[in-house]
């Protein structure tokens, strides 16, 4: 069988189908052996493993799970590629359930329910318009997941791992360090894509945590003070959180949480940890009550 990762036979398969690549669905195909090799190894993918799959394209990554997992299910939103991946690339693969449908939409535990309590790993080349909304709905859902194997843009990577006190720490370095444990596996470069982005990109493994790694009384309500806290990062905590009227929390709440807490009260969002924003939703949700 021929591997699409060579490009000539990517390229063959695009004319075979007169395929136009799609704009809209952020398309771009991996081209590129050691980064597939790359993916697996970091996934850390066996025969007891049940890989969903978002997007596989034509399917380039996709030959090569099926190869290392027990049963891979791919969801992939253009109805175009379905007979490629059916018909012709993934044909040969018995292991293989490919789903025309838009992962944002998908009843995940519905689609994985056939397959029993099994190890679920998530393994993807993201389009990267919608990284980190599809990455949310993986996590907040508490989907049956052990990991989560991506590739996105380089710089939405760094964000994932990064800590307090970097320019990338925000909301989603707090959002994805509250589920899971980060680990950026390969950076890779644009020549290994069909058609080559324009930005760099990187593969990252997600690890996710049996319990949170923080106790906060109401989760929701952290993460909406996170958000408050980044949406205007140059702000101190007290305006960012105290201008924001989804918080419900005035100003003067938040100075006199802040200080219980014995932060300044010039202190701005980028210099707290989780635990500290754990610590500061418990204080400013005792007062609100």
């Amino acid at each position: 069988m021929a591997y699409l990762s060579d490009p000539k036979e990517t390229i063959a398969v695009l004319q075979r189908y007169h395929f136009n690549f799609q704009k809209k669905f952020g398309q771009n195909f991996l081209i590129d052996a050691h980064v597939i090799e790359k993916i697996i190894a970091a996934a850390e993918i066996g025969k007891d493993d049940v890989v969903l799959e978002i997007g596989p394209g034509i399917g380039t990554l996709t030959q090569y799970l099926c190869e290392a997992a027990g049963d891979v299910v791919a969801v992939e939103i253009d109805r175009n590629l379905i007979p490629i991946l059916t018909a012709d690339t993934c044909k040969d693969y018995t292991n293989l359930k490919v789903i025309n449908g838009d992962i944002m939409k998908t009843d995940i535990p519905g689609l994985l329910a056939e397959y029993g309590n099994r190890p679920v790993k998530v393994v993807a080349n993201l389009p990267y318009y919608i990284t980190t909304p599809i990455l949310m709905k993986l996590l907040e859902d508490r989907l049956p997941i052990a990991s989560i194997t991506v590739m996105v843009q380089k710089e939405v990577a760094e964000r994932m791992e990064t800590g307090p006190g970097s320019k990338d720490y925000g909301a989603l370095s707090l959002a994805v360090q509250y589920y899971a444990q980060p680990y950026l596996a390969a950076n890779v470069p644009a020549n290994c894509f069909m058609p080559r982005p324009n930005v760099g990109s990187a593969v990252i493994r997600l690890t996710l945590h049996e319990k949170p790694p923080v106790q906060v009384k109401d989760e929701k309500f952290m993460f909406t003070l996170i958000r408050a806290s980044f949406n205007q990062r140059r702000k101190t905590l007290v305006n960012g959180i105290g201008n924001a009227p989804e918080t419900g929390c005035t100003k003067e709440q938040v100075a006199e949480a802040l200080a219980r807490l014995n932060m300044s009260a010039t202190i701005r969002g980028e210099a707290l940890t989780l635990p500290e924003f754990a610590a500061l939703a418990d204080a400013l949700g005792s007062m609100k009550q």
